[in-house]
């Protein structure tokens, strides 16, 4: 018989009912519950519908595995002194300051239980399968994001201004660069820079089909070469397309950006195009430093969440010789 809760007018009917005369059983039946809890009802009731009100299940002792007040205290000092950090970064914040040891879901229910996250849930899209990459370089994922104009302050918002990102599938760390224009030759720019800072290349790069990345659709489109292709045909890089409307595809790329939208540029204000690479270099830092939940792992018999920097450090010794840098 499962568990119901019942007010105190249903109480008090069911007892009126036995006052007159009905059987224990019929009654019990009629309410959907045990003879046993029609006597509790009976012993506890004093003739008002008061006395058979529901007591509180609220237990009268703190669970042993509980936060303790040090670490509610400190859950509390993070969230003050950084308004609308977000559940990782909060998490990264505690494991680097407190020495905060728990399980990032029993922080997200401390704060759910306290009323600092009560956003409603929302439908979630539950992706296909996708064969993620367990070496680093494998396949990296490239995009290009437009940078809000209201984040640029001092002149008027005549100039555009882009982010283009990459990130490896397998350890999920990134590169960004800002530059003020959106070309293939940004974009070649970029893919050195990129190598140049993860220290190797990958075998594939994966991309939209923006006219950045690759040519115009053309009748006489094999006399066209994108001058991306050409670099990734000299670094012998696979450069794969993504199927054309469907930006899921590259999704891990596309998530960050919502990333960076939330953490970065809502807060965010620049003047000059080389003010936003100084912001977006420490950016990209504290980005690459806060727990994913993607890179979830269970250490010593733990789950803990590790930064995408840990996951390189994991990662590195796979490395292909082959695939280290080469000057270019």
């Amino acid at each position: 018989m499962s568990f119901i809760k019942y007010s105190n007018a249903q109480k008090y009917k069911a007892l009126q009912m036995l006052t007159n005369g009905a059987k224990i059983g019929y009654v019990a039946l009629k309410f959907e519950c045990s003879e046993r809890t029609l006597w509790r009802w009976k012993k506890q009731f004093d003739g008002t519908p008061e006395s058979l009100k529901n007591k509180s299940s609220r237990p009268h002792s703190i669970h042993p595995n509980a936060h303790t007040l040090e670490e509610q205290n400190a859950i509390i000092q993070v969230l003050a002194e950084n308004p609308g950090i977000s559940l990782n970064e909060l998490y990264g914040a505690l494991r680097v300051e407190f020495n905060y040891t728990r399980n990032i879901a029993s922080l997200w229910k401390f704060l759910h239980k306290g009323g600092f996250y009560d956003e409603e849930q929302k439908n979630i899209y539950i992706p296909k399968p996708y064969d993620t990459p367990q070496q680093l370089g494998e396949k990296w994922q490239m995009d290009v994001k437009f940078v809000p104009s209201d984040c640029r302050i001092g002149r008027a918002y005549k100039d555009k201004f882009f982010q283009y990102t990459m990130i490896d599938e397998a350890s999920r760390e990134r590169f960004i660069y800002a530059y003020n224009e959106i070309s293939a030759r940004a974009t070649v720019d970029f893919v050195k820079r990129a190598i140049l800072y993860f220290r190797y290349r990958p075998k594939i790069i994966q991309t939209d089909n923006g006219r950045e990345f690759t040519p115009v659709r053309s009748k006489n489109k094999d006399l066209m070469t994108h001058a991306f292709d050409t670099l990734c045909a000299k670094l012998k890089i696979e450069h794969k397309l993504i199927q054309a409307y469907t930006p899921r595809h590259n999704g891990k790329v596309e998530r960050s950006h919502r990333n960076d939208q939330k953490r970065f540029y809502d807060k965010m204000r620049f003047h000059t195009l080389a003010d936003l690479q100084e912001q977006m270099a420490e950016y990209l830092k504290r980005s690459n430093s806060t727990p994913s939940q993607a890179l979830r792992f269970v250490r010593n018999g733990r789950s803990v969440l590790l930064t995408p920097f840990e996951r390189r450090q994991e990662l590195w010794g796979g490395i292909h010789k082959k695939n280290l840098l080469k000057i270019i």
